[in-house]
């Protein structure tokens, strides 16, 4: 697979740190990244931007969806993999020719290569599109573009709301008398081991495990639904996802 990679700001730097094993092209138009691609990536070759050369290669589009509409290309794509976030595949369509599209979504974990990746688009790029996705991470095949959409607003935009969580329930700590230092260190090992926890536990009873009768944990979740924190959350996601739907109508 020969892989064009236009665009290669955070995500896409990203995404090369799993693709030592591909002949790579970048395009790329700010000089000071173009530096740091050749001293960092060895396996890349940087190639020209406006026209970029897409004929029968994989194309990996990581721009910003407000410079999709200058963007210029030469040739026919074998296909298109766009992680534009608000960017229809039928806005994508128009804008670069190609036998098969499919639209992904990665969010921050990625520059750690634990992203989490929804993916959709035509199954004639399915497999090709879940490997490359998977280099730095999971990955998840949805069946519509309203489901991307949704992913969106919970695996792109969750890492946000638990690093909300993860601050709060520090300052608590440290309101408390633990040092900010031990409190940072606990959360830190808290969302590890719940993370692990949860790859073979349903939330629900997770929680029941933790929480006995009468204790501690039972008075801090009372206190988080006086408070409406549950429903917060979902409203958070719900709100993200109607962002996500406004930017897909531009």
């Amino acid at each position: 697979m020969k892989i064009v990679l236009i665009g290669a700001g955070n995500m896409g730097q990203a995404m090369l740190e799993g693709w030592g094993g591909y002949e790579v092209e970048v395009a790329e138009v700010n000089d000071e990244i173009r530096h740091q691609l050749v001293a960092r990536y060895p396996f890349v070759r940087l190639i020209p931007r406006d026209p970029v050369d897409i004929e029968g290669k994989t194309v990996v589009l990581a721009i910003k969806p407000q410079s999709l509409p200058s963007l210029q290309t030469v040739g026919r794509a074998k296909a298109v993999l766009s992680i534009l976030a608000g960017t229809p595949l039928s806005v994508i369509r128009e804008a670069i020719p190609a036998d098969a599209y499919v639209r992904a979504m990665p969010n921050m974990g990625a520059l750690m290569r634990r992203s989490m990746t929804t993916l959709t688009g035509d199954h004639a790029f399915h497999h090709e599109a879940m490997e490359l996705m998977g280099s730095i991470g999971r990955t998840l095949w949805v069946h519509s573009e309203k489901e991307i959409d949704v992913a969106t607003a919970l695996a792109g935009s969750g890492p946000a709301y638990l690093a909300l969580v993860a601050e709060a329930l520090a300052d608590g700590a440290v309101r408390e008398g633990l040092g900010r230092h031990e409190a940072q260190k606990l959360v830190q090992g808290l969302f590890d081991g719940v993370a692990a926890a949860l790859e073979k536990e349903h939330p629900a009873i997770l929680k029941d495990k933790v929480m006995s009768p009468g204790g501690t944990t039972a008075a801090g979740y009372a206190a988080l639904e006086e408070r409406g924190v549950r429903f917060a959350f979902i409203e958070a996601i719900c709100a993200a996802y109607k962002r996500a739907k406004e930017l897909a109508l531009g």
